[in-house]
């Protein structure tokens, strides 16, 4: 056979070969990552579509929580995994945008990683505890300057949004209070609650249960507009302008997943997100479902990373 005719047999063998590989795939269960612990969003938001998703395909999709340094270990192990469609991880604006501008990292995003599509966004909350007394975040600010620095704010860690929003309000007004990183969102919230904490911007989510019962008060909301999920919350860029930091949460597959079966993985997901009842179940998340095309996340990473490497900078943002 001539070599150009042998090239040309072995490219549409490989093709038909990765065609008949996405048709059958999944042939077994997939594993989904998660960066945060159990209970957080990212849990809850994998728990929810990743049922879906096994809807669509058949199969079973396994949860597996891999916590810690504000989600750069779970995505370091999703990194590591075989490129082979049977595992993917979602992550967030911190472990996927903001962690590598803040610290070491064992990932790199763009190389280590095939971006599939955005999936959610949503502001933070910032709650404090009752025995704050504030009823705004105009008060929160004078009552923290009348307390010289003792008042202590949690975060989900280095990168994470509850941290960028807590040192862009330290840096645009003032304040003296001590962060307290937590390996997610939700324990920083139990510990306010448990009142070792004053302050923390949150997720809706760990937030909205004690909101409800009374044992948080939320003052206002980090996106540039009121939230449909609580809308008698103002921006708290009303307060104080610029405070504006919006969460947000992605797939991921390990680069080398082969394009056939990115593309299919692709499409069920789209199909996935557009479920009413992922939309419903999402926005009782406080979030909103979304999907794109992997060139509009990359894209969009390119932007945030860029974003909070300017207010890193300027703000003098540093992980101890």
């Amino acid at each position: 056979m001539h070599k150009p005719l042998a090239v040309a047999f072995a490219a549409c063998a490989a093709l038909a070969a990765d065609a008949a590989l996405a048709q059958s795939y999944p042939a077994k269960p997939v594993k989904l990552i998660v960066t945060y612990p159990p209970g957080g969003s990212s849990d809850l938001m994998a728990r929810v579509f990743g049922q879906k998703l096994g809807e669509v395909w058949g199969q079973t999709v396994i949860i597996e929580s891999k916590p810690g340094a504000a989600g750069s270990i779970g995505m370091d192990f999703a990194a590591k995994q075989a490129p082979d469609g049977y595992s993917f991880v979602v992550g967030n604006i911190g472990p996927a945008a903001v962690n590598p501008l803040l610290s070491k990292v064992q990932y790199d995003v763009q190389r280590d990683f095939v971006a599939i599509s955005l999936i959610s966004t949503g502001p933070n909350i910032l709650i404090v505890h009752p025995d704050v007394p504030a009823k705004s975040l105009r008060e929160l600010t004078d009552y923290a300057k009348s307390s010289s620095g003792k008042l202590n704010y949690g975060t989900s860690g280095p990168g994470s949004i509850s941290h960028l929003a807590g040192a862009m309000y330290t840096n645009l007004t003032g304040v003296k209070a001590t962060e307290v990183p937590y390996k997610g969102g939700i324990l920083g919230v139990q510990d306010l609650v448990a009142g070792h904490i004053q302050y923390i911007f949150s997720d809706s989510l760990p937030a909205m249960q004690f909101i409800k019962a009374g044992r948080a008060r939320a003052l206002c909301v980090t996106g540039a507009e009121r939230s449909p999920i609580m809308p008698e919350l103002p921006p708290c860029a009303e307060s104080v302008p610029g405070l504006v930091a919006v969460n947000w949460w992605g797939v991921f597959m390990p680069a080398g997943t082969p394009k056939a079966i990115t593309d299919k993985f692709h499409a069920d997901l789209v199909k996935t997100m557009q479920d009413a009842e992922v939309k419903k179940k999402f926005a009782d998340l406080g979030v909103e479902a979304v999907y794109s095309t992997p060139e509009q996340f990359v894209a969009f990473m390119k932007s945030e990373t860029a974003k909070y490497a300017k207010l890193i900078k300027e703000a003098g943002i540093k992980v101890d």
